[in-house]
């Protein structure tokens, strides 16, 4: 990987992509399909069966490819989005899906229809440049900055501005792996800066009342979940872009970061490399040319859950904002252009993406709700949606992807029928994220209830499990997810999740959450409640067929 990194620039060869376009997919050599195409956010399709259906932890592909569209702080304008819809419906057989970095992805794409694709995205002002390989990932912010009653500061210019600073930059087309950035100006970091390479969250400095940023380095999940560190160090408005610059290149050069891609990531340079806060940040200043303030104290968000879903008002008076739960991130070209035809209609055509797979609808009157409500509802989505609904969280799975071990999409929808049957009056906010391996996309590692996906043997065949981690967090109490040693078939997950809630139900009369139940129990106790009696823990252990660490999610 870094010998044909070194060898060329993806980014500089789209010529090379018409090319395979009009000889085919059979033309296409090796290092484009497992290397450069991931530069321009294209990454080969797998074949249905995932990581059990190939050899050495990764499936086989078929001669279709993932589609990433970049959508930095989940930015969009309605005719970005029938944009996109038209390309879905064109060459993605009808259907994308939103991801947890606020890009939607689409499936289904031949080599044939690829130029044609790239460049109708790039005719309305959006690119899938740098979404895959490594290199900067779409950069996340908040989704209602700009209008959030309680924000802090609109800090999307300045994800704007990274972004042009970094995609497409010939001095940043090789850094060791994926590199991901977080900039946000609200006070929830509904964006979990926690869990970025750089996550930078504003903060009024206490004595000046300056109006500046904390910044965290190393975060990330994967196999090895590591929660950002921060440094001492107050980052002033006009500073960010060179600290963001400075951290990239001293990401870029670290050769102790290439020599081995299972830790390559930016977080193994304190989780390997004996690297604290105190040397990264002296490092950075000897990158950045100047000092930085010292750090000032902070109150991280005390348990908030915000996805943005329903109607919320906007600073601006006699706005709102309107937050539609997209399950497990799947929506239709129809979907997209009705979400986009009511965004002009009742907004300014103004739309936001966030990472919990939803679409927002900005700038709408208030009088104007009730009549936009039942639109959405006509168009087949819902407004108002039970808390399975609004806070379950689904990767890929196998369905598209060599890596996974198990598919999530179709059983996140009946994982979330399931439980709305069976937990009618269940209103407490949860998070439960379903991912097909054991590399997180589906960030399981920060859910109230995360669930990895396993293979089992049952009654002499293989069949889809689950392994459950409870009780993640970021913000004031951050922590990854608890592994509490049960393991079931995907088809008993639902009563396993009801037994536990049901548990948790009981137990409110202090009126406490469910990361509060959970720190309260033992994993032999939560283990027994999830199975129905008490059971021997089972460990973690890498299923048949585990995704080597080596290849992107």
């Amino acid at each position: 990987m870094e010998r044909l990194k070194r060898e060329k620039n993806p980014w500089e060869c789209f010529d090379e992509i018409e090319r395979f376009a009009r000889e085919g997919f059979q033309s296409i050599p090796h290092e484009w399909l497992g290397t450069y195409f991931r530069w321009w956010g294209v990454y080969t399709q797998g074949d249905g069966i995932g990581a059990v259906g190939g050899k050495g932890g990764e499936g086989k592909a078929a001669p279709y490819f993932m589609v990433r569209i970049r959508i930095p702080n989940g930015f969009l304008m309605s005719h970005q989005l029938r944009t996109i819809a038209e390309c879905t419906e064109k060459h993605a057989r009808g259907m994308a899906d939103l991801s947890v970095r606020q890009n939607i992805q689409l499936h289904w794409v031949t080599v044939e229809d690829l130029p044609n694709l790239l460049q109708s995205l790039w005719r309305c002002g959006i690119t899938t440049m740098g979404t895959c390989g490594d290199v900067t990932r779409n950069i996340t912010g908040c989704p209602v900055a700009g209008v959030d009653a309680d924000e802090i500061v609109d800090a999307s210019p300045l994800v704007h501005a990274a972004t042009r600073m970094l995609n497409g930059n010939p001095d940043f087309y090789n850094v060791p792996r994926k590199y991901k950035i977080c900039i946000t100006g609200c006070r929830a970091w509904c964006a979990y800066p926690e869990i970025n390479d750089i996550g930078m969250t504003a903060i009024r400095h206490p004595e000046t009342g300056e109006i500046g940023f904390s910044v965290r380095v190393g975060g990330g999940l994967s196999t090895h979940p590591h929660l950002a560190v921060r440094l001492n160090a107050f980052v002033q408005w006009n500073q960010v872009l060179p600290v963001v610059k400075g951290i990239t290149e001293i990401f870029r050069d670290a050769d102790c970061l290439r020599q081995d891609r299972e830790k390559a990531r930016l977080k193994f340079l304190f989780l390997a490399h004996g690297w604290t806060s105190e040397r990264f940040l002296e490092e950075l200043k000897g990158r950045i040319g100047f000092e930085l303030d010292p750090g000032v104290s902070e109150e991280p968000p005390d348990d908030v859950y915000r996805d943005h879903v329903g109607i919320h008002p906007q600073k601006q008076d006699g706005y709102c904002y309107a937050g539609i739960p997209i399950l497990r991130g799947r929506i239709t070209a129809g979907q997209m252009r009705a979400t986009a035809d009511l965004a002009d209609r009742y907004g300014t055509g103004e739309l936001r993406v966030t990472i919990m797979q939803n679409l927002l609808l900005l700038n709408l009157r208030r009088q104007h709700t009730d009549a936009l409500a039942r639109e959405i509802e006509h168009a087949g989505m819902r407004l108002h949606a039970s808390p399975f609904w609004r806070g379950t969280v689904a990767c890929t799975g196998t369905e598209f992807c060599k890596l996974a071990l198990t598919e999530t999409k179709g059983f996140a929808q009946w994982l979330v029928e399931q439980l709305e049957e069976r937990m009618p009056g269940f209103d407490q906010h949860l998070k439960v994220h379903v991912t097909g391996c054991p590399n997180s996309c589906g960030q399981h590692w920060i859910a109230d209830i995360g669930i990895e996906g396993k293979k089992i043997k049952v009654g002499g065949t293989m069949v889809d499990a689950y392994y459950f981690c409870v009780g993640g967090a970021v913000g004031k109490h951050q922590g990854k997810a608890r592994p509490v040693g049960y393991r079931c078939a995907a088809t008993e997950v639902p009563g396993a999740i009801q037994r536990l809630l049901a548990a948790y139900l009981d137990d409110r009369s202090d009126g406490g959450n469910f990361r509060q139940f959970v720190a309260k129990h033992s994993d032999a106790e939560l283990r027994a409640l999830l199975a129905g009696q008490q059971v021997a823990a089972v460990a973690r252990d890498p299923s048949p067929g585990r995704p080597p660490l080596g290849v992107d999610a």
